[in-house]
Order: structure tokens, then C-alpha cells, then sequence
């Protein structure tokens, strides 16, 4: 595993893809994905990280927000289908975790949201009540106004040639948490 030193390195994921890191530090990091493969060793990485509280994903439509949380998902130890809750809001996951708690994981995509309010009509403070939840929020921006701030941010776009340039930045609440992102090295 590599660590990042310089602005564009060239560093291996455990497959051997290369993928280019702009820029690195304990708070933010950017990166550059290439591929899939890319995307799921990222999506690894974020599962190694003792998250709790919300992320917010951001970035158009088609830049890979659900991909992402699929494959983090499973990196979390999902084991079945990750269902786009495109239409439902949320779908909740209690995912088995090897010291044998359950860690409850739900997966928000907002973009069908008319007006932050509805989130109260369905009970989504109690989702982000619970303790040791993880609530992977895609479009939280259209509800930024309702929302508790996030632990992590990660924005999301789509380059030429398929590549996605990720941003990922702790918020106040990461950063009191003792997050640390160099650990996101792929």
C-alpha cells in the first residue's frame, strides 16, 4: 500500500490499476478513478474507515454516487443486492460486522425530494438518530437546509475518458471524530 507524497503521483490498487492522487492530507483528499475496479478499491477503503453519522454524496447524474455505495457496501459485508433507493428514499441495510454486532447502514438518494420537510414526514432524524448508524446520503444538497452537517463529503465528477475525479473532505464533526484520510491510499 502506498502512501501519498507528491501532488499527481501514479500509485497501484491491490489489482494493479493505476490511479492518479492529486493532492492528500489528513482532511481532504482527491483522487482520480479509471476504471470500476478503481471505484470499488476506493469503496474499500471507505469501509476500513470507523465511520458513523452521514456522508453526503454529490455530483451530477451518471458520475458514479451509487456505484460507489454499492460497492461500500459490500465492502462493509452487504451480502445480496444493493437496491438505488431512486424511488423509495432510503433503503435500510443492518450489515453483520465480525465482531458479531450488526452495523446499520441506510443508503438516501434525495433527488426525487420536492421539499426537505418530507424527510420528517418519514421518520429520517430517527435514521440519523441511531447510534453507530451510517446514513450514505446521495443529492443531500437538496435538503442541506434540514440535515445535521455530515461527517465526510464526497464529491463526485465525471472527466474524459470515463475517469471520475473524487473529492473527499471531513466536515467539523470528521474532523472531531479523529478521522484521519491518508488512510484512503489505493
Amino acid at each position: 500500500m502506498s502512501n501519498f507524497m507528491s501532488s499527481s503521483d501514479k500509485v497501484q490498487v491491490d489489482d494493479g490499476i493505476p490511479s492518479e492522487v492529486s493532492k492528500v492530507n489528513q482532511q481532504s483528499v482527491t483522487i482520480t478513478l479509471h476504471s470500476e475496479a478503481d471505484t470499488q478499491a476506493l469503496a474499500e477503503r471507505l469501509a476500513k474507515l470507523p465511520l458513523s453519522g452521514s456522508v453526503w454524496l454529490a455530483g451530477d447524474l451518471g458520475a458514479g454516487k451509487t456505484t460507489l455505495t454499492r460497492y461500500w457496501l459490500q465492502a462493509l459485508g452487504h451480502i445480496g443486492a444493493v437496491k438505488s433507493p431512486t424511488y423509495t428514499l432510503v433503503e435500510p441495510y443492518s450489515i453483520q460486522q465480525s465482531d458479531g454486532t450488526v452495523k446499520p447502514v441506510y443508503h438516501a438518494d434525495l433527488y426525487r425530494l420536492q421539499d426537505p420537510e418530507e424527510l420528517s414526514f418519514i421518520g429520517f432524524d430517527e435514521y440519523l438518530d441511531e447510534p453507530d448508524a451510517l446514513v450514505i446520503i446521495e443529492w443531500a444538497s437538496r435538503a442541506d437546509s434540514y440535515l445535521p452537517p455530515p461527517t465526510l463529503f464526497i464529491d463526485m465528477t465525471q472527466g474524459k475518458d470515463e475517469a471520475r475525479q473524487v473529492e473527499i473532505r471531513l466536515s467539523k464533526v470528521g474532523q472531531a471524530q479523529g478521522l484521519n484520510l491518508a488512510a484512503l491510499t489505493i
